[in-house]
C-alpha cells in the first residue's frame, strides 16, 4: 500500500510541476517564515517549531533556518543540536548573486550541485539528512573570456571538493564573432574526496568496542576531467549545446560521454530544458561519482554483522559497469508549473539505475500548493524505482492556504539517520521516516 501511494503521488506531480527548492527572495524583499506542528520521527512523538527568515538586497542574501523537535518531556531532540556543524547550519545560506550571474557565492546547505557538464558531480547534496547537516562553499566565477566554478561540501572536516576551470579561446582574438566557433568553451576539472573513508576497500566494524578496522585503504578520491562544449544555436527562444566530456578517477579507469543540450522559452509562457547523453564507459569506472546520495553511499557499516561496503569497492573490482544512457527533462509553464526528471541506466550494470524527480505547484494566487523531491540510486529495474529504502530520498508536501499568509500543510520525508560509533563519528545511516503536520506563516516584506 505505501509503495502504491507513492507511486501514484511522485506520477502526478512529476506531470504538474517542478522548482527549485529554496529559491531565493528578489532583490530588496524578504519574507518571515515559521511556526510549529507535531512531527512523528521513526514513530517517536515530537513537538516541532521552525523559524526560517529570509532576506535579500542588492546582490547579497541570507536564509536562516531554526528547527527544534521537543519530546512530550520538554527535551530537546538529541540530533538536533550534537554537533558544531548543527549550530553554523542555523545559517541556512549566505551568498552574493545567482546561479549563472558574472559572481555567484554561497554558503551554506549545498542542494544538487553540478560540476560542469555532470560527468563527474551530478545534482551532489552535502547534507542528505536533518541530523547531519553541513556548511560547504560554492564560488563560481565568470569573466567572459575564461572563468571557473569551485565546490567545497563542509567546513569541519575534509570532505568532497571540486573545481573546474574554464576558457572561451576564441574570444581572445578576433575569431570571437566567427558565428558558432566563436564561442567553443574548453574546460578542465578536478574533483576529489578526502573524508578519511573516501577510500576504504576492507574493514571490519569491532561491534565490542564500536570501532571500524580498516584493513585496506586506497586513499583520497580524485578524478579529473576535461571537457569541450559548442552551442551550435543561440537566439532568444532557443540553444542548443554539443558536448563531450572525458573523465579518469586516479588508480582507476576512465570514460567518456557526448550529449546535447537543448533549451528553449516560448515568450515566457513554455520554457525548459532537454539533456540527452550516451556514457562510455572503461573498467573500474563509475560516472557522475559524486552524485546525490554519495554521502550516504560513501561507506555503510552493519554494526550487527561488522560487514562493510563502500562506494570505492565497485572500482576496485576492475570490472566495467557498460555504456549507457541519461537523460533529463525540465519544464516551466507560465511560471507557475514546473518540473525537473532524470535518469540513468547502464548496459551492463544491473543497479546502475539513478532517478531524481522535483515538481512543486505554489502560485502565490491559488489557495494550495504541494511540492515533492525524490531520488535514488542503484536501481534494479522499473518495480524498484518507487520502493523506499535506504536508497531513496522523499520529501512531500501538501498545503492549504486559509489566508494569504497562513499555510495548513503535511508533510512525509523519508530521510537518513545518522548510525554513530563509540566516538560519535557517524558509520553509516538507516532510513528515517518523518511525519509532520504544521502551520505556519510567511510574511513577505519589502525594504
Amino acid at each position: 500500500m505505501k509503495k502504491l501511494f507513492f507511486l501514484s503521488v511522485i506520477f502526478v506531480f512529476s506531470t504538474i510541476g517542478y522548482s527549485q527548492f529554496g529559491g531565493f527572495p528578489k532583490d530588496n524583499t524578504g519574507q518571515l517564515s515559521g511556526g510549529m506542528g507535531l512531527n512523528w520521527i521513526d514513530g517517536e512523538f515530537f513537538y516541532s517549531i521552525n523559524f526560517n527568515p529570509e532576506i535579500a538586497f542588492s546582490n547579497f542574501g541570507v536564509g536562516l533556518d531554526l528547527k527544534l523537535d521537543i519530546d512530550s518531556k520538554g527535551n530537546l531532540r538529541k540530533e538536533n543540536f550534537n554537533e558544531f556543524s548543527d549550530y553554523l547550519s542555523l545559517i541556512r545560506y549566505v551568498r552574493y548573486g545567482l546561479k549563472h550571474d558574472p559572481v555567484f557565492i554561497k554558503l551554506g546547505a549545498l542542494d544538487y550541485y553540478t560540476l560542469g557538464h555532470g560527468s563527474i558531480m551530478y545534482l551532489y547534496n552535502n547534507s542528505p539528512t536533518y541530523d547531519v547537516r553541513k556548511i560547504g562553499l560554492v564560488f563560481d566565477v565568470d569573466f567572459g573570456p575564461f572563468g571557473f566554478e569551485s565546490i567545497y561540501s563542509k567546513f569541519a572536516e575534509a570532505g568532497v571538493a571540486g573545481l573546474r576551470g574554464y576558457v572561451r579561446p576564441l574570444q581572445f582574438s578576433e575569431a570571437r564573432d566567427i558565428p558558432i566557433l566563436g564561442n567553443l568553451e574548453v574546460g578542465f576539472s578536478y574533483a576529489g574526496d578526502f573524508h578519511e573513508n573516501a577510500g576504504v576497500t576492507n574493514a571490519l566494524y569491532d561491534k565490542v568496542n564500536r570501532k571500524l578496522k580498516v584493513d585496506k585503504d586506497e586513499g583520497a578520491i580524485s578524478i579529473f576531467g576535461v571537457d569541450v562544449g559548442l552551442p551550435i544555436i543561440q537566439g532568444s527562444m532557443a540553444n542548443l549545446t554539443l558536448y563531450a566530456d572525458y573523465a579518469k578517477i586516479s588508480g582507476f579507469g576512465g570514460g567518456t560521454a557526448t550529449g546535447a543540450i537543448f533549451n528553449f522559452n516560448t515568450f515566457g509562457l513554455l520554457s525548459g530544458s532537454v539533456k540527452l547523453e550516451r556514457r562510455f564507459n572503461g573498467d573500474g569506472y563509475i560516472p557522475a561519482y559524486f552524485n546525490s546520495l554519495y554521502e550516504v553511499e560513501r561507506f555503510k557499516v552493519d554494526t550487527v554483522s561488522g560487514s562493510f561496503v563502500s562506494k570505492v569497492q565497485l572500482l576496485s573490482d576492475s570490472t566495467s559497469v557498460g555504456n549507457g544512457y541519461y537523460g533529463e527533462l525540465g519544464i516551466n509553464v507560465l511560471g507557475l508549473f514546473n518540473i525537473l526528471g532524470s535518469y540513468q541506466r547502464l548496459d551492463k550494470f544491473p543497479t546502475s539505475g539513478i532517478l531524481h524527480v522535483g515538481a512543486e505547484i505554489a502560485p502565490e494566487s491559488f489557495p494550495f500548493l504541494a511540492r515533492v523531491g525524490y531520488d535514488k540510486v542503484n536501481i534494479i529495474d522499473e518495480k524498484d524505482l518507487f520502493e523506499l529504502d535506504n536508497r531513496s530520498y522523499l520529501f512531500f508536501e501538501l498545503g492549504y492556504k486559509p489566508y494569504p499568509f497562513m499555510i495548513v500543510s503535511m508533510l512525509y520525508n523519508w530521510t537518513f539517520a545518522p548510525i554513530r560509533d563509540k566516538d560519535d563519528k557517524v558509520v553509516d545511516f538507516k532510513p528515517q521516516k518523518r511525519i509532520e503536520p504544521r502551520v505556519y506563516f510567511v510574511y513577505p516584506f519589502t525594504l
